[in-house]
């Protein structure tokens, strides 16, 4: 894939089941991640990501190439009792959220997860939140550097545990 503009959007129906296989390839690749076997309702959800846009201010969406390549997707929550996790996260007020990133490994370097994570800011911004909500573990190290220069700082008290996986709270805040 070559370096070219990155083109966001919410997904389309057609775009769910090459996303949620994305997702499940790029999510059972992380070394340390839980597998298949040890989480199967999680890849079951990464495999039908389509289905998070049935709830209340969810929405799929997806980056593509020049071309119409798939170089990745993730969920945003423009409201965070769907948000789908673990801990206080969903009971936040005035707050966005995203999850569920994944990039296409062929497009890594490419700045996807900046472009995808931005549109998020942006439109939470319109949205008028006061914060934006994610969550990372110790295995996605690039995901988590990435977070961190877009301005997003550690919350432990959204942390949580997912069956044996440490799970990692951030917020960013967008009222001063």
């Amino acid at each position: 894939m070559s370096k070219g503009e990155i083109h966001i959007r919410n997904a389309q129906k057609h775009e769910f089941v090459p996303l949620g296989q994305l997702m499940v390839e790029v999510y059972s690749q992380l070394n340390g991640f839980p597998s298949r076997e040890q989480q199967p309702a999680y890849y079951n959800l990464l495999a039908n990501i389509g289905d998070f846009t049935e709830k209340p201010g969810a929405e799929l969406l997806v980056a593509l190439s020049n071309n119409g390549d798939l170089l990745g997707g993730l969920v945003y929550f423009s409201n965070m009792a769907y948000y789908g996790s673990g801990g206080a996260a969903p009971l936040e007020k005035e707050a966005a959220g995203f999850r569920l990133l994944a990039v296409n490994p062929q497009a890594r370097g490419m700045g996807v997860g900046r472009a995808l994570s931005q549109a998020c800011i942006d439109k939470a911004k319109v949205q008028n939140h006061s914060q934006i909500i994610i969550h990372t573990t110790k295995t996605m190290k690039i995901a988590w550097a990435m977070y961190e220069k877009l301005g997003f700082k550690r919350s432990p008290d959204l942390d949580f545990i997912q069956g044996t996986l440490q799970v990692y709270g951030f917020r960013l805040e967008l009222r001063k």
